[in-house]
């Protein structure tokens, strides 16, 4: 179960209610450095404008890949450690704006994860320490230190040995 926090809504779909949770100067203002760092080849750049400009916790030597797409209105909420890569395109949630709810997850990703290309992480979810997810994935729930997990709906196809676990204990 991811670790979400509800907001019920009545009336209109909870997207109407957007500006109540958040500034939309923040949005706009977010929504120029993510799109600046997106397109930047430069890792150092890129982790600066998450560090300082967004709020973002970001490791040492973590790398985004190009196109890479943080949360626009709560990238506060996501959290990367050392020496990680977040693939091609993988785009990273906090929110999620629903008929009747919208819902708010811290996004905790470890050190020396991969993130394959085109994977969409969803708020709420902690990924362990040495965890690979598969290209294309969809990582709607927590994922163990050491595993390797793909697909959609996401399943584990190669549990974390013991050495994966010594591993993250380090």
């Amino acid at each position: 179960m991811r670790k979400v926090t509800r907001y019920p809504v009545e009336g209109h779909n909870s997207l109407w209610y957007i500006y109540r949770t958040v500034s939309p100067w923040k949005g706009v203002r977010n929504f120029i450095f993510i799109q600046i760092a997106r397109y930047c080849p430069i890792l150092s750049v890129k982790n600066w404008i998450y560090r300082r400009l967004l709020g973002m916790k970001v490791g040492k030597h973590t790398a985004f890949g190009l196109m890479a797409m943080v949360d626009v209105f709560f990238p506060e909420l996501i959290t990367v450690g050392e020496n990680s890569v977040i693939g091609y395109n993988t785009t990273i949630l906090a929110h999620e704006y629903l008929i009747k709810e919208y819902r708010l997850g811290e996004v905790i990703i470890g050190e020396n994860v991969l993130i394959g290309a085109n994977t969409t992480i969803l708020p709420g979810v902690t990924i362990g320490d040495w965890a690979v997810v598969a290209a294309g994935s969809v990582v709607h729930k927590d994922v163990a230190a050491g595993s390797f997990v793909g697909g959609n709906p996401l399943r584990e196809i190669r549990p974390a040995s013991p050495e994966d676990a010594q591993q993250a204990d380090e």
